[in-house]
Formats: structure tokens, C-alpha cells, sequence
């Protein structure tokens, strides 16, 4: 978020909000501090959604928070009509699959996923996804938010490993370890691809802060060809499993689909977990001066 510390303890504030992938117009209603399970403090802000009905008012930290300003109510537009594309298409792909199949209710799954905004009508037919983030990694997040926005540091990429090959490694180890059938193997290409794919197109418009904006421009002028996944790593893929679980409860899938997912992508989270430390980054890179001039537009 780019608001002052003396500007969030204004109530009535009207600001910008994440929600889902999406972003809404919104005011602060109040503010707190809590305690994390990593004891860190960590500012709370409740927050009410323009025209929502009040029962979706949410306490949300400050990465979900902009400014009202003319630059992120230009990121609102462009974030909503590139949704809006995304959804159109999806929508015309999901009319052509039989919904009596497995597999294509599994690939409608990421279909919505790549294309769905959370809107008020969704959340009244939704379905809740359960995806438990284990406490270890929660402890990640909490310092992965304070190395890049409090220390202006940055994860080193490439990572090694990468996306890519971490869940490569995870399909070769529940291939070896469960004498999966050949069904089971096509399952987890369509799991592990599709969680991919889903990445790549969230990276640049739900998974970054501020400040590694620049990095993420840079590498993309880099690398125009390379998949986003062929560079980042577990820290970026843990963030994103932070937001699946509302993405995926505002589709319109039943709740057999969704709760199948979910254990896939569950089973995934726990493959990381006990390996954390051979997958997350030791120590965060400090940002050049040249950099945090670009960035801070100095």
C-alpha cells in the first residue's frame, strides 16, 4: 500500500481495496494492532466495500490497502478490464465441456480461476475452499512482507529452485511414493499445470508489493519469452496460495470439485512445507540505491 502511517488512523477514509483479484473502492472504518503467531505486531484495518452490505466488512492488513490516487485508480480500470477479457473467454471455453467429466470440471476449475472477479453476487452462492497455510510458513509470509517492505530488500531471482521444478519434484515424488495409476499421473499434470498457469497470469497484478514492482519489469524486458514460474520460487507461490482459497470459492463449481481441488492443492502446500528449507530463500538481497531511486521516483 502507499498510504502514510498519520493517514490510516483516519476513520472514513476513502481508499482502494484488494478483494480477490480485484480492486473496490472502500473507507476505513477503524484500526487495530495484533500480535501474530510469529509475535510480530502487525496493523489491522477494517474496512467497508462502497455498496456492499456491511456484513462483508473485513479487518485486512496493509498489502490489500492503495491510496486514492489517479495512479491506482488507473490500476482499478486496467485491473477490471483485464478480468472482464479473461472471464469472456473463459466463459466461451467452458460452454464446449461436459459437465459429467472429471477432467473437465478440474480444467474448468483453472479456466474460472484465470478469468473470475469476486463480485457481490458471487459471494452469495459461494463455497468455502479450505486451504490451511501450516503455522512455519505463515512465520515466511510475516517476514517475506517485512524484508521487501519495511527493509526495501528483495528475493534474489532467479530462484533455485524454481516453481517449475519444485512442483516437477513434487509430481516425481507422489508418482514414486504412491504408485499412482496413469489416471492419477494425468491428475497431477493438470493440478501442477494448472497451478502454473495460474501464476503466471496472477504474478504482476495480485502478488506483488510495491517495491518489487521494478524488479518484475525488469525481468519480464529480460526475459520476454520465459514463463514467470521458470523465475520465481516458492516464496511468490506461497503468496498466491494466500489469495486461491477465495478465488476458487467464488467460481461456480459444486462443492465436490472444489473441495477436490483443494485437497490437490493442500497436498502440494505440505510437499513445501516439510522441505522449507531447501526451497525458500536464506537471505534477502538489499536494493541498490539506483533502484529504490527508480522506484521511489527520485
Amino acid at each position: 500500500m502507499v498510504l502514510s502511517a498519520s493517514s490510516t488512523n483516519s476513520h472514513d477514509q476513502r481508499i482502494l481495496c484488494y478483494h480477490g483479484p480485484l480492486i473496490y473502492e472502500a473507507k476505513i472504518l477503524d484500526r487495530k494492532t495484533e500480535t501474530d503467531d510469529c509475535d510480530k505486531k502487525k496493523a489491522l484495518y477494517l474496512v467497508h466495500y462502497q455498496g456492499w452490505n456491511k456484513k462483508w466488512d473485513e479487518w485486512v492488513d496493509d498489502t490489500r490497502i492503495l491510496a486514492w490516487n489517479e495512479e491506482n485508480l488507473a490500476l482499478q480500470k486496467r485491473t477490471k478490464e483485464s478480468y472482464s477479457t479473461k472471464n469472456e473467454r473463459s466463459k466461451k471455453s467452458r460452454n464446449g465441456l461436459s459437465s459429467t467429466s472429471s477432467s473437465a470440471s478440474r480444467k474448468r476449475t483453472w479456466a474460472e480461476l484465470e478469468g473470475k472477479g469476486h463480485t457481490k453476487s458471487d459471494s452469495l452462492h459461494s463455497v468455502e475452499a479450505r486451504l490451511d497455510i501450516p503455522e512455519t510458513l505463515k512465520c515466511l509470509l510475516v517476514d517475506d512482507w517485512e524484508y521487501i517492505t519495511k527493509n526495501q530488500q528483495l528475493v534474489p531471482l532467479p530462484r533455485e529452485p524454481t516453481i517449475t521444478q519444485i512442483l516437477t519434484q513434487y509430481k516425481k515424488h507422489t508418482l514414486e511414493s504412491k504408485s499412482e495409476k496413469e489416471g492419477d499421473s494425468d491428475l497431477l499434470d493438470e493440478v501442477t499445470q494448472g497451478l502454473s498457469m495460474y501464476f503466471n497470469k496472477a504474478l504482476g497484478s495480485l502478488l506483488l508489493y510495491q517495491f518489487e514492482r521494478q524488479q518484475y519489469s525488469d525481468l519480464r524486458r529480460k526475459h520476454p519469452n520465459k514463463d514467470m514460474t521458470d523465475i520465481y520460487g516458492a516464496e511468490h507461490l506461497l503468496r498466491l496460495y494466500v489469495q486461491l482459497p477465495s478465488l476458487i470459492s467464488h467460481t461456480s463449481l459444486d462443492a465436490t470439485v472444489i473441495s477436490a481441488l483443494a485437497d490437490h492443492l493442500g497436498d502440494i502446500l505440505q510437499y513445501i512445507q516439510k522441505r522449507q528449507k531447501h526451497f525458500f530463500v536464506t537471505e534477502y538481497q538489499n536494493a541498490t540505491p539506483s533502484y529504490v531511486s527508480l522506484v521511489n521516483g527520485t
